[in-house]
């Protein structure tokens, strides 16, 4: 190809349309699989009182949640990437249902750790962000990748900010049982939504150089890249400080003596400032360093951490404490996201993504069970609280010296 032929073809990709009914279906699956699991919060006090299990138990079934949607994002991504993205997401909705409607049962702790545990997080891990954002990946331009990792992370956030009122309306209406019955069904509508995803393996509009690798190449190399590491090291602080937040802020909100209203007007408004942050935070990742501005979004967590603790509480504090840290809850995810984009290109984007995402879940894992197990032994929430800022300032340093570029590879044939 000639140089004026490619680039032609470069400034025609630059100004390709955003392929909407694409982005349109993975934004209404991101906000389906993430809305129930980030109101798992509001069935810990009603499933406890009928149960009599204690917060270890829920905290722990939250916790092996998290680290199973953790490890099987990076195979789920890889049968993605090689198989195509709607047999992943079909899988996801039947997976998820079926581990709402076990948890449901109650009976005893199995059903919870199996159904609420295992089984959930199975279902969001083949059908969350991960998988989503990497089949966007490949059919937007480099230049349009961040922002359609912002829309469909903001989608995610669409399903917080819906979920948390309708879980708790739904408690309310139902009992916590029915509720989880309900959810499961919505989940069945996964697959339908799903279907304009069908055939996007490595199809898509991304026609840039393949460096030939298998799956286990192209992980050898990334485990031996810096940057890399540095970002799978930071986005573990991510997991631990929204995971702890969702699963035991709405009972903080009890023993501070504060309305348990409150609670649902938190979660809810961490959902709607997490759109607008999501949506921001991909438009200033396409612009600015990606490293810095996470790094910088780490230390706002810390500092809107310490600031709610250290200042007297109230339901006001409550209130900006939500704005705050919604702003800041996934905004992450786009400039994560697109780093590992540009560091190694789409081809293995479903696998390299679920392994920074294994980080992350592992950091939920710590966070929610801490929290149970820490509650129960001190009978305050404090130290996970604290542990978490000084987390944020880690993470910070962390991502600073994070190289934003490809890796060297040999020219391509």
């Amino acid at each position: 190809m000639s140089a004026p032929t490619s680039i032609a073809t470069a400034a025609a990709a630059g100004r390709a349309h955003m392929p909407w009914l694409i982005i349109a279906a993975g934004s209404i699956v991101a906000m389906l699989t993430f809305g129930p699991r980030s109101a798992m919060g509001f069935f810990q006090l009603p499933m406890l009182q009928d149960t009599g299990w204690d917060r270890t138990t829920f905290g722990l079934a939250m916790a092996v949640q998290n680290l199973c949607w953790g490890l099987s994002q990076p195979f789920f991504g890889a049968i993605a990437d090689k198989y195509g993205t709607w047999r992943v997401l079909a899988m996801s909705g039947i997976v998820y249902a079926c581990g709402l409607f076990l948890m449901s049962l109650g009976g005893s702790p199995w059903t919870l750790h199996v159904g609420g545990g295992v089984l959930v997080g199975l279902g969001v891990g083949s059908g969350s962000f991960g998988i989503v954002l990497s089949a966007f990946a490949r059919n937007v331009t480099p230049q349009q990748r961040s922002m359609a990792f912002g829309i469909g992370t903001a989608a995610g956030s669409a399903g917080m900010f819906l979920f948390a009122p309708l879980s708790q309306g739904l408690i309310s209406a139902l009992g916590w049982s029915d509720s989880l019955v309900t959810l499961g069904a919505l989940m069945l509508l996964v697959p339908l939504f799903a279907i304009p995803l069908r055939g996007n393996s490595s199809s898509g509009i991304q026609r840039e150089p393949e460096f030939k690798q298998t799956a286990g190449q192209a992980l050898s190399e990334a485990l031996g890249h810096k940057s890399y590491l540095l970002l799978v090291a930071g986005f573990f602080v991510c997991g631990y400080q929204v995971a702890f937040i969702t699963a035991h802020f709405p009972a903080y909100i009890g023993d501070i003596g504060i309305d348990a209203r409150y609670a649902v007007i938190a979660l809810a408004l961490i959902g709607f400032f997490n759109i607008i942050g999501s949506l921001a935070s991909g438009v200033i990742s396409q612009h600015y360093s990606k490293p810095y501005f996470l790094a910088y979004i780490y230390l706002a967590r810390s500092v809107a951490v310490a600031a709610f603790l250290l200042l007297p509480q109230s339901p006001l504090s409550v209130v900006i404490f939500a704005i705050v840290m919604g702003l800041l809850w996934l905004s992450t995810v786009p400039p994560t996201n697109a780093l590992v984009a540009i560091m190694f290109g789409t081809r293995h984007l479903g696998l390299l993504g679920g392994v920074v995402f294994l980080s992350h879940q592992v950091g939920s894992f710590l966070g929610v069970w801490m929290g149970g197990y820490l509650y129960d032994r001190f009978g305050t929430y404090d130290p996970v609280w604290w542990f978490g800022a000084a987390l944020g300032v880690f993470a910070a340093v962390v991502h600073w010296p994070i190289r934003e570029q490809a890796v060297a590879r040999p020219a391509a044939a």
